[in-house]
């Protein structure tokens, strides 16, 4: 069974870890917000899910907006599909953000992860779409 849902706004991605002066390491604050909007909307689309124990495939489409500076013919090739964003976040660093975000809530841990894929697009409408299913 595949769970589908959507996470609205821009494509979040895993920031690097930080380090206080005294040696501590913390996350910054906008992946901890993007990890938050990850668990809120996956616990709205599925509620009472719960966490799946064998291994799992995830897909995900990150719908980034498209540049106020492009043209009417750019903008359509966007919205086409036909050209795609190349910028941050990478594609590995959207993922993992999602994977972490998710431990214990659609999988008991991101280890149990053994097929991936990872899609970047223009889009009218910002979001992020995340297939999880048990294979």
């Amino acid at each position: 069974m595949a769970v589908l849902f959507s996470v609205p706004g821009e494509p979040g991605h895993k920031g690097r870890p930080r380090f206080t002066r005294y040696g501590h390491t913390y996350t910054d604050k906008k992946t901890v917000e993007f990890e938050n909007l990850v668990r809120v909307a996956f616990t709205q689309h599925v509620p009472g899910h719960q966490p799946y124990e064998g291994p799992c495939r995830v897909h995900i489409d990150a719908y980034f907006s498209i540049p106020k500076s492009a043209s009417k013919k750019r903008k359509k090739l966007m919205i086409d599909k036909q050209v795609r964003p190349t910028k941050k976040p990478d594609c590995d660093n959207i993922e993992k953000a999602i994977l972490d975000a998710l431990n214990h809530i659609a999988y008991d841990d991101d280890k149990q992860i053994v097929e991936t894929s990872v899609c970047k697009y223009y889009s009218d409408v910002p979001r992020t779409i995340v297939m999880i299913e048990e294979i």
